[in-house]
């Protein structure tokens, strides 16, 4: 081992000191529905403090004092249902109906 190394020890080790301040913090408060409180420590010049936050049982913690947020309006998915409707009125698939149906019952007979 070089003399360079002598008195420390590979790894890890940090030598900075830890003393000092740290930035200015506000405790935000979230429960969850099962009654669990959750306190995060925020910076106090944070532009955004979520109005969630992840709970340890599973469920999602609302901030305290915060409105709950709209669900988000959902997209229509189209099915395949209305892709054909938008091709064919149902008097159109009643006629090809009725003509699969005597084609397949002139090769049944």
């Amino acid at each position: 081992m070089g003399e360079s190394m002598r008195g420390s020890r590979l790894g890890t080790t940090s030598y900075e000191v830890d003393s000092g301040e740290y930035a200015p913090r506000a405790l935000t408060t979230y429960v969850c529905d099962q009654g669990h409180r959750i306190t995060m420590p925020f910076s106090v010049e944070a532009d955004e403090i979520p109005t969630t936050w992840p709970c340890a049982c599973g469920a999602t913690g609302m901030m305290l004092g915060a409105k709950p947020e709209a669900p988000a309006e959902r997209k229509h998915v189209r099915t395949h249902w209305d892709m054909l409707l938008e091709r064919r009125t149902i008097k159109d698939l009643e006629g090809i109906l009725k003509e699969r149906l005597e084609v397949i019952r002139a090769k049944a007979s």
